[in-house]
């Protein structure tokens, strides 16, 4: 991981990625019906997280805030999400849907901090971060 450190942004969207998909799988396992035989959103957060842990561009922090805000935004405007949430389906579901939605939000999260980190102008590359 760029930074070293196993607590970076890069490592935390990765992290959120792999949560976020957890909770998918979860519930999946609580019998929430999906679209298809494996519920897709499990697949693109999982594709995800290794563009971000594999890709060694600047860049790739970005499609793990991408994914994230995604999520997020089709948590907020499906009839279901916060039904989901709040237990209107169960006790499983609800913990799957809060699961899902931790991990997104700190892929969403970590995963633009790292990308604002990767683009911004230090003193090293002639840019002035600040007026003298």
């Amino acid at each position: 991981m760029p930074g070293g450190s196993s607590r970076s942004p890069q490592a935390l969207t990765m992290s959120g990625l792999v949560i976020g998909a957890a909770g998918i799988a979860i519930l999946w396992a609580a019998g929430i019906e999906f679209p298809v035989a494996v519920p897709p959103g499990l697949v693109i957060l999982l594709s995800g997280a290794l563009i971000v842990a594999l890709v060694r561009k600047r860049w790739a922090p970005g499609i793990g805030a991408f994914l994230g805000l995604f999520v997020i935004v089709g948590f907020l405007i499906s009839p279901e999400g916060l039904g989901n949430l709040f237990g209107q389906r169960g006790a499983a579901v609800a913990f799957g849907q809060g699961i899902q939605l931790i991990g997104v939000l700190l892929a969403f999260a970590m995963g633009s901090l790292a990308t604002w980190r990767a683009y911004r102008p230090t003193p090293r590359s002639g840019h002035r971060t600040r007026k003298p």
